[in-house]
């Protein structure tokens, strides 16, 4: 026995866990990248804030000497001014003193003097402005602020720029980058744990129930204990019960067909056997054998047709492949393929119908209008009468087939609709009514064998069969 292959489609697990981990991965890189750049935004805010204390101690250190045209702007800063404020040996700080026309006036005349703008709002009250640019080579941040400078009654403007390089503000982002990932890992791992653990407990049933399922023998088709699932479970394991309970349904159909097609067939083959053999043996003439045999194939042949037509009623009960029909017309259709056998016995024959539609196989339909009408006939003595009515009545379409037989006692009615439970002894296979009754169940209707009376007296059987009328059924 060759191993089914699997589906291509993932697993529940699987699905569960990249469902719930994808996104919580997308949400961590995220919030990573966020707090990476929210904490690279903190360290330039307290490093320029440290550039701006550097300018504003150089900008205290600004005098003017002279008076008048010879006024100038003079610097005297020594280089341990800016030592306080270098983080140690990791960064360089440079400064550059210019006048307001921009012409150096102490500190690096390399570093470029500044053209911007100061903002209208900047963050702090002073009239600095920050910038990225490049000194000798090195990335540097730098602190630009407008000084003014009072010296008697000379004021003039200075421009005080302090350059800082990147390194320690390079080192420490890298560091919190580092120590954020580190967290967000740590996270992820207890997320991924929590996760996992979630989601084998949360397939757990599901796991079970498929070694259950596994483990049952082929003929096993008791329900699943729906009741002990969980609730999102449950729906599928009654869906299941409902299906094993239709698959249970059809294996015992089948069972009894086998069954009761191996025990009625037995029956007319022995005979058959038996009417060949005295035929050969001469015990009867060969006109008298070829009738006997036959009559015997006759039955033979009706007997297997019906459990072919009972095998057919559940096949189409299965595929519910039925249509709006007008049922008027199966049932006129077959009392005209009867009409031999009604002029035969000279019967006073009646037949009025009406449109009604029904849901229904046209088939199913057309069996149950033949069975019917052939009993009737058989029933119904030379000289007797048989009426068909077919009309709508309280939402349904009601068949009546009133012929004037002995009627059945009512014994019999208890167990006629049964298999091979004939109405008599010399005709038919008995299982007519039972084709019948299976298909009126199956479409949804009801059947009925009632006596009618008259003085105390039975006068005859009326068969009523009575199925939903179809919604688009006019009023």
């Amino acid at each position: 026995m060759s191993t089914p292959r699997r589906s291509a489609m993932p697993s529940l697990r699987k699905s569960l866990l990249l469902g719930i981990l994808i996104p919580i991965l997308l949400f961590v890189a995220v919030d990573t990248f966020s707090l990476y750049r929210q904490a690279l935004a903190a360290v330039n805010t307290a490093y320029d804030r440290t550039l701006l204390a550097s300018a504003k101690a150089i900008g205290e250190l600004l005098d003017i000497e002279g008076h008048g045209a010879q006024a100038r702007l003079r610097a005297q800063v020594p280089y341990s001014a800016l030592e306080a404020f270098e983080a140690d040996n990791r960064s360089r700080m440079s400064y550059r003193v210019s006048d307001a026309r921009g012409n150096w006036v102490d500190g690096e005349q390399d570093l470029e003097v500044w053209t911007g703008k100061i903002p209208q709002q900047g963050p702090y009250a002073a009239l600095v402005d920050f910038y990225d640019a490049t000194f000798r080579g090195d990335a540097v941040r730098v602190a630009v602020l407008l000084q003014p400078v009072a010296s008697g009654r000379e004021r003039t403007m200075a421009m005080v720029q302090v350059a800082e390089t990147l390194q320690l503000r390079h080192t420490l982002a890298r560091q919190i980058l580092v120590d954020t990932l580190q967290r967000q890992l740590i996270l992820i791992t207890v997320i991924t744990g929590v996760v996992l653990l979630v989601v084998d407990r949360a397939t757990r049933p599901v796991r079970r129930l498929s070694n259950d399922l596994e483990q049952r023998s082929e003929d096993d088709l008791t329900p699943l204990p729906a009741a002990e699932l969980p609730l999102e479970i449950q729906p599928m394991a009654v869906a299941t019960n409902h299906v094993m309970h239709k698959l249970q349904h059809l294996l015992d159909h089948q069972k009894r067909f086998v069954r009761d097609a191996a025990h009625q067939l037995r029956t007319p083959l022995a005979v058959l056997k038996v009417q060949v053999q005295s035929a050969l043996r001469g015990d009867v003439s060969a006109q008298q054998g070829l009738e006997e045999i036959e009559s015997t194939v006759d039955r033979a042949t009706q007997l297997a047709n019906q459990m072919l037509s009972l095998a057919k009623v559940e096949q189409v009960r299965q595929q519910q492949d039925f249509d709006a029909m007008d049922w008027a017309e199966p049932v006129r259709t077959i009392a005209l393929d009867l009409s031999a056998l009604i002029a035969e016995k000279n019967l006073d024959f009646e037949l009025a119908t009406e449109p009604c539609n029904v849901l229904a196989h046209e088939w199913m339909l057309r069996e149950m209008a033949r069975n019917l009408i052939h009993n009737a006939i058989r029933q119904t003595p030379d000289g007797g009468r048989l009426h068909i009515h077919l009309h709508a009545a309280d939402g349904q379409a009601q068949l009546t087939i009133a012929d004037s037989g002995p009627g059945i006692s009512e014994a019999l009615r208890m167990r006629l609709f049964q298999p091979f439970a004939a109405g008599s002894g010399h005709s038919g296979s008995g299982l007519g009514l039972t084709i019948t009754r299976e298909m009126v169940l199956a479409l949804g209707g009801s059947i009925a064998l009632t006596n009618r009376m008259e003085h105390g007296a039975c006068t005859g059987l009326d068969a009523c069969v009575r199925l939903p009328l179809h919604p688009a059924h006019p009023n």
